[in-house]
């Protein structure tokens, strides 16, 4: 017998002002929110963080973009509310953009060459480095159901020790990730997205970036009840939006997909309480020309929901 999830109230966005937060860390959000971009309170993001867990390959689509200066200029002009990249590419580039682009330092990493299965992202900066370099937030990936959840978990709570101290923001990568989330149900189910955005809130994040929960022949080794829930799209992404407590909530566009798709993800996780959207790929992975109208199209839909 299958189960179906309750009815869900109207959408309830999570505001900076329901947050408690540090001078510090109220004034930078506050900047990443109102300072920059359609200064209505959403927010997008362009990451620049694939070189890292990916390689060069997610740059052949768009050689330009191998250059990290294309991903600062297309920030600059298409009026992103920051740029969330390691520190070299900050180090080696941003100099022409500061106070113009606000700055993400993604804290910690890893390539893709060693299997997943037990995946952990090694610190490659500190909560000081993004202090010294002007940064208006940490980034960090939490390998959710990894084997090496507690090597994770206690990292984790390193750095959002010394983002109290610093007064830095804390926007948490929750990565379902690992063999043992493969086997039950995948890392983009329902079950898996939703203790993703749990765990984050629990553990501190003031901003949690997640995937779009998918339905997937997997369903069915989720455990229970997940694995009989009868949902919708816009029923999943309220659900995990709620299992986010407070935290603001962005969602990630992922590898490239269709203008149509891309349009239409941006649309429907703003509609059921995102605070914004992180899309890097699908906007640096063409020419500047497409990439800025891309971006003014996403930008639309982000001005219907203003803070």
């Amino acid at each position: 017998m299958s189960t179906t999830l309750e009815a869900v109230p109207a959408v309830k966005r999570s505001s900076l002002d329901q947050l408690d937060l540090s001078l510090g860390k109220r004034t930078r959000l506050h900047r990443l929110l109102y300072g920059r971009g359609l200064r209505n309170g959403t927010m997008l993001v362009l990451p620049i963080d694939q070189g890292i867990e990916h390689g060069p390959l997610n740059f052949f689509a768009n050689p330009a973009a191998k250059d990290p200066d294309f991903q600062w200029h297309l920030a600059l002009e298409g009026g992103y509310n920051a740029i969330a990249l390691h520190w070299g590419l900050a180090q080696f580039y941003m100099r022409r953009y500061a106070g113009e682009v606000p700055l993400i330092l993604k804290l910690n990493g890893k390539t893709n060459v060693p299997s997943d299965a037990e995946a952990f992202s090694a610190l490659t900066a500190s909560v000081e480095d993004a202090v010294a370099i002007g940064a208006d937030a940490v980034g960090y990936t939490l390998f959710v159901g990894s084997p090496r959840q507690a090597d994770d978990i206690n990292q984790l709570r390193q750095v959002r020790q010394a983002c109290e101290r610093w007064g830095m923001p804390l926007i948490v990568w929750s990565s379902p990730q690992g063999r043992d989330i493969e086997a039950r149900g995948g890392r983009d189910s329902l079950y898996a997205v939703d203790y993703a955005a749990r765990l984050a809130h629990e553990l501190g994040a003031d901003v949690i970036k997640l995937n779009v929960p998918r339905k997937s022949k997997q369903d069915s080794q989720q455990p229970k009840p997940y694995d009989t829930l009868e949902w919708n799209e816009g029923e999943g992404l309220r659900r995990v939006i709620e299992s986010a407590g407070r935290s603001l909530v962005l969602f990630s566009g992922g590898s490239k997909i269709s203008d149509e798709d891309l349009l239409q993800k941006a649309a429907d996780t703003m509609a059921q309480g995102a605070n914004g959207l992180m899309f890097g790929r699908n906007m640096w992975q063409r020419p500047l020309d497409d990439a800025l109208a891309i971006t003014e199209r996403i930008r639309d839909i982000l001005r219907q929901y203003p803070a």
